[in-house]
């Protein structure tokens, strides 16, 4: 009898759909919403090919730097993929649902996605430090190995947290309430609306979430510590804007992340209005869509070496698009 009401509480939740509130619930809107978030998604996976096109193309690009530059781009295509299109398909269909095991998968791939953009930016903050602060021993620290060993382990870190996360999520039963209050499904909301215990998945939650994402903030401002004192130590000053700007877009980047991240999660409005939960869906936009749109933007125009390749690559100026 307890295995029959176990596996019948598991088919009903199987079975199960949850609301996403989308991106506004004024029905005027929805027609200017779809166009602009479809517009912000192309635009998206056109810049980020873009970025991996002219790194693998352009011999002049393959180094460490550019390595990790493109696998950010991947990830943010990914990211970027994860949500938006449910979105747009919703917003096109006038429907808010979304399936148990559809929920569950996005979920997953969210926090594969999200997490490894910041494990990414935390392995670009360690090749600056290595290129600035230790310049003579860069290509034998930061060999093609040892790049693609710290590739494969944020992408193996990564799918553990998402893992496990996803796995503690589906343990949880869903009684009436089922509308979530974003336009993805994201761990804390399904908490929040789950009817049974849910302290492992809070505990999972303060300690893989903090693991994932202050261990390799932290790594990144202790990183970007010594490479600000390692520059301010160069005896010119030519040379203390070179240091710099190599450092630039990456700095602007980890400032856009994590200060979208920190509003999105950490300081989210609590008040139950419609009024908030439009705000706290604004800033979920922001950490979501508009930093991946922004990334290569940010890195092709402050990068003189990537805005060149680009360039090339645009005007068929590279062996791959010549044929040759």
């Amino acid at each position: 009898m307890l295995t029959s009401g176990i596996m019948e509480e598991r088919n009903q939740t199987s079975s199960f759909e949850f609301l996403l509130w989308g991106l506004s619930d004024q029905p005027e809107q929805q027609h200017m919403l779809f166009l602009v978030f479809l517009w912000m998604y192309l635009v998206t996976v056109a810049g980020n090919l873009l970025i991996i096109l002219a790194i693998a193309t352009d011999t002049r690009l393959h180094m460490p730097m550019y390595f990790f530059l493109a696998s950010l781009s991947c990830a943010d295509i990914l990211f970027v993929s994860t949500t938006v299109p449910k979105a747009l398909m919703n917003i096109q269909t006038q429907s808010k649902s979304i399936s148990y095991a559809g929920c569950l998968s996005q979920l997953y791939f969210f926090l594969t996605f999200g997490d490894m953009d910041i494990f990414l930016l935390a392995t670009m903050a360690y090749d600056r430090y290595v290129a600035i602060c230790h310049p003579l021993h860069y290509t034998m620290i930061m060999s093609p190995r040892r790049c693609t060993i710290l590739i494969t382990v944020c992408w193996t870190l990564t799918n553990i947290v998402a893992m496990v996360q996803t796995l503690l999520t589906h343990r949880l039963s869903f009684c009436s309430n089922r509308i979530i209050p974003d336009f993805y499904c994201d761990v804390e909301p399904l908490i929040r609306l789950s009817c049974s215990d849910t302290k492992i998945n809070d505990l999972a939650v303060l300690l893989l979430g903090g693991a994932a994402s202050l261990g390799p903030f932290t790594f990144i401002l202790i990183s970007y510590i010594r490479i600000v004192t390692a520059i301010l130590r160069l005896p010119s000053a030519q040379g203390r804007r070179k240091a710099f700007s190599t450092c630039g877009s990456h700095l602007v980047v980890v400032a856009l992340f994590f200060g979208t991240v920190i509003r999105a999660y950490i300081f989210p409005s609590t008040s139950p209005s419609s009024n908030s939960v439009e705000k706290n869906t604004a800033a979920a936009v922001m950490y979501t869509v508009v930093t991946p749109l922004l990334n290569p933007f940010i890195y092709s125009l402050r990068n003189k070496d990537m805005k060149g390749a680009l360039g090339r690559l645009l005007r068929g100026q590279v062996p791959f698009l010549r044929g040759q």
